[in-house]
């Protein structure tokens, strides 16, 4: 049954109800702390700038685009949020690959190490594929560590294999941070 974007679940292992919620603008400066620590697990260290851009930068991307493009999912234990996941919704030029026009790439699936292998990040999983269903979505999109790999099959996602080759663009003034 959902409430107000609040999604009642099954109980968890040890016994506790698992509520998935969608972030709303109270929730960015805990997203923001999310986004940091789910890129100093991914990425290793980052150093003192980056950090400092994106705890500057990020809580105004949140604000322009929480709940209109980019939607945060959530689960918590107490105060402190266990779990989350991104979903960035996108509007293309149809295709038959994506017939409605509508794609969502998944962003920063992340669980506090606390809390971890107690369900939290399929139970979020299942919500944005839930919602996506409802939003038409015509497909999702994500990259996959080794370590989240089964738990993304085991919700129906597959491997793609592309005639194309996957490529990128960097714009190395901004990345380099010459941005004069």
């Amino acid at each position: 049954m959902r409430r107000s974007g609040i999604e009642l679940s099954l109980r968890n292992m040890e016994n506790t109800l698992m509520i998935v919620e969608n972030a709303t603008t109270a929730d960015i400066d805990l997203l923001t702390e999310l986004r940091l620590a789910y890129l100093k697990e991914d990425l290793g260290k980052l150093n003192d700038d980056d950090i400092m851009k994106i705890r500057r930068d990020l809580p105004d991307y949140f604000k322009r685009n929480l709940n209109q493009n980019i939607f945060c999912y959530l689960i918590r234990e107490g105060e402190k949020i266990a779990a989350c996941a991104f979903l960035l919704e996108i509007e293309k030029p149809m295709s038959p690959a994506f017939i409605t026009g509508k794609t969502g790439t998944i962003l920063n699936v992340y669980t506090d190490p606390l809390y971890r292998h107690r369900g939290y990040a399929k139970k979020i999983m299942n919500r944005i594929l839930s919602d996506a269903v409802i939003k038409k979505l015509s497909v999702i999109e994500l990259k996959s560590t080794d370590a989240g790999h089964h738990l993304y099959q085991s919700v129906g996602f597959t491997d793609e294999i592309s005639q194309y080759h996957c490529m990128k663009w960097y714009n190395w003034q901004v990345l380099n941070h010459n941005l004069t």
